[in-house]
């Protein structure tokens, strides 16, 4: 059970809109989250039986994998396309400044609880109208949940999405735009929406209250590990205390980028010891060689230290984001792994095995 705890969080917004709740006030430039509580024997009867040898054969024991992760009362695809869940939009609200390349949205949608999610996990949203190119309805698509499993309003009854708006020009020099994201970004509050799932169990969170929980994000990859540092920050629980620690890379173009900012910086101050935050702002930072500051930069300046860490059966490792970084990584964790006499593809399978190497990228 969760114990009331109250976190207020301001999201960066020139543009937001919103609807009172019972749990909360909301205006255009602040967010006040009140929790609250959540509550063979093969028997022959011929006389006689001549055998040459007799040999048993049972099948070993099958022995339970034990997961590091917390998949205790998971649910997975309760929702599905041809039964949607109906939720409604609480609140819709830009958290990129208006210069950013790109806007990207945080929204929240009543689930009324029957959308029991974990940290880690994603839902499918459908969004409204039919394709033009079959007739036919618009298939899900899938976003990784940025909240904790209490919800932004800390009675377990939403679910909120991080979500960037996609807009691009085609070879035709037309102008073309995502269908599900800017469905998604253009939703006012009261607004019916399609959601599926919970689904998905490669990005639950580590059970161990103490382990050393390394995320590395690209702009909206940044979710899974909003609802992460939830749970452990602003969230108090009898049966979880995070006394470990969670070090976060965010990859971003610009500062006006930065997600979440001033959530993170809130819950810095509030256990120092438990929280390192590392920005990797790529068009506005450069390392020491003049390379521009990506997400793998900015972690070959810790590489030894999160080598170190890696080598340890309590470290986990989580990415989320652009697909491009991952090969920048690997290099990285190659070069150190090289160093030691041991071969980085072996070891991350290793890894991937024990629960403790995790990605989710696109």
């Amino acid at each position: 059970m969760a114990s009331a705890v109250s976190a207020i969080v301001s999201l960066p917004s020139s543009k937001s809109a919103a609807i009172s709740t019972r749990t909360s006030l909301i205006t255009q430039e602040r967010v006040s989250f009140t929790k609250v509580p959540y509550y063979k024997n093969v028997s022959s009867n011929v006389k006689s039986l001549s055998i040459r040898a007799q040999v048993t054969t049972e099948a070993p024991a099958k022995v339970e994998k034990i997961s590091k992760k917390q998949e205790e009362g998971v649910v997975t695809n309760k929702y599905r396309p041809k039964e949607p869940y109906v939720g409604r939009c609480l609140l819709n609200t830009k958290i990129t400044g208006d210069d950013a390349p790109g806007e990207t949205w945080h929204m929240v949608f009543t689930t009324e609880g029957e959308i029991p999610y974990k940290e880690g996990q994603s839902i499918g949203v459908i969004p409204d109208g039919i394709d033009p190119k079959n007739g036919k309805p618009h298939k899900l698509r899938l976003y990784s949940i940025a909240s904790s499993a209490l919800g932004d309003f800390g009675d377990s009854k939403t679910v909120s999405l991080c979500v960037k708006r996609l807009v691009y020009t085609n070879d035709a020099g037309e102008e073309v735009k995502g269908v599900c994201s800017n469905f998604l970004c253009d939703l006012k509050p009261g607004a019916e929406v399609q959601i599926t799932g919970p689904v998905g169990k490669e990005m639950l969170m580590p059970k161990d209250p103490n382990a050393t929980v390394i995320m590395l994000a690209t702009g909206t990859g940044i979710a899974p590990f909003r609802s992460f540092m939830w749970k452990m920050f602003f969230e108090k629980h009898e049966d979880y205390k995070f006394n470990g620690l969670a070090w976060l890379f965010l990859g971003v173009p610009t500062s006006s980028s930065l997600l979440y900012k001033e959530e993170f910086e809130k819950m810095k101050e509030m256990k120092p010891d438990n929280l390192r935050v590392d920005f990797a702002v790529s068009r506005e930072q450069t390392n020491e060689k003049g390379e521009k500051m990506y997400i793998q930069t900015r972690m070959a300046q810790y590489d030894r230290e999160l080598w170190e860490l890696l080598k340890k059966d309590n470290t986990f490792v989580y990415m989320c984001g652009l697909k491009g970084m991952e090969k920048g990584i690997d290099d990285i964790m190659g070069t150190l792994a090289a160093e030691d006499g041991i071969d980085w593809v072996t070891y991350k399978k290793q890894l991937k095995k024990e629960g403790q190497w995790n990605v989710e990228v696109y």
